[in-house]
């Protein structure tokens, strides 16, 4: 079987470690995207997945965009089916005529189509989540279901435990669906048109904990983005990053936003539309995370201050 590999960041990594090192299957390319200047040196860095293909001598192309000479390039591969993972640019309707297209996506769909399945899934609190092997077409994530596993999730999971569990996962059912393709290819499921959700790219007014929320919605939204990029609070125009939170069952009158507690025995809890919220490990801007005690050590923050 030969594959042509599309993917990008870590989540995809095992998916094609898995394809790679299976003596059934035959890598012949891998597309990724282009190098980026990373680190405080700005030099340019390769992605994991196009790192990966060199150092395994897997022909590997960096396009900006999959335009015709792309197209071209591809067909010369002759591939049985093209594996995308996290790829990164859609696929024109070019691109998915050359072979069967099929896609890792780690949501409920139709549920969190879409660029961040993994963080919306957490920041929902959803007590169940899927992963499926999908076959590719023009619309965003909207192709039909070669197989979906089904997953309890736990109050407390946390967004790094979540994503290299699901990457693991869909590696394995990525290479099942590949290994056994005539019995997949002719009986994939219809996605149902009922609780279609797109799950938007990650940006700052998605990390902002808004305090006339439950500090149980709060708790899922910290969870969702942790550890990268984390929640954002700010208090007297400075932002704070947070990365893990307590939820504290309480009645109360208090405000939104308040302080009610800033002292060693209980740590930094404010309140929220309903419950309270610790803010247990918090990052100070240009310093290194810290829990919240530690925090009120260095910043003044009194009873009855309010975040923003």
């Amino acid at each position: 079987m030969k594959i042509v590999f599309m993917g990008s960041p870590d989540f995809a990594l095992p998916s094609l470690k898995s394809l790679h090192e299976n003596s059934d299957v035959e890598v012949v390319a891998v597309f990724s995207q282009p190098a980026k200047k990373q680190g405080r040196k700005m030099q340019l860095k390769d992605t994991v997945i196009a790192s990966f293909a060199k150092e395994n001598d897997i022909p590997v192309h960096t396009p900006v965009k999959l335009d015709a000479e792309q197209v071209e390039i591809l067909e010369q591969y002759n591939a049985d089916l093209i594996c995308v993972v996290a790829y990164g640019l859609l696929l024109p309707e070019s691109v998915l005529n050359v072979a069967p297209c099929i896609n890792v996506h780690p949501s409920s769909l139709p549920r969190f189509r879409g660029a961040a399945p993994l963080q919306h899934t957490l920041i929902a609190g959803d007590k169940t989540t899927d992963m499926c092997i999908m076959a590719m077409e023009k619309g965003l994530d909207t192709g039909d279901v070669f197989k979906r596993i089904s997953y309890e999730l736990s109050d407390d999971t946390y967004l790094d435990t979540h994503h290299d569990y699901m990457a693991s996962e869909g590696a394995e059912h990525l290479l099942d669906v590949v290994l056994n393709w005539d019995n997949y290819k002719d009986k994939a499921v219809k996605q149902v048109e009922d609780g279609v959700i797109y799950a938007h790219k990650i940006d700052k007014s998605t990390q902002k904990l808004d305090f006339s929320k439950t500090a149980t919605e709060l708790y899922n939204l910290v969870r969702g983005l942790s550890p990268v990029p984390g929640g954002i609070v700010s208090f007297e125009d400075v932002n704070y990053k947070i990365y893990k939170t307590q939820v504290i069952l309480q009645d109360h009158s208090y405000k939104n936003g308040e302080v009610v507690f800033a002292d060693r025995k209980n740590g930094l809890v404010v309140a929220c539309a309903k419950d309270l919220l610790r803010l247990e490990i918090i990052q100070k801007p240009g310093k290194g995370k810290m829990n919240d005690i530690d925090l009120l050590n260095g910043l003044k923050i009194n009873i009855g201050d309010c975040f923003d």
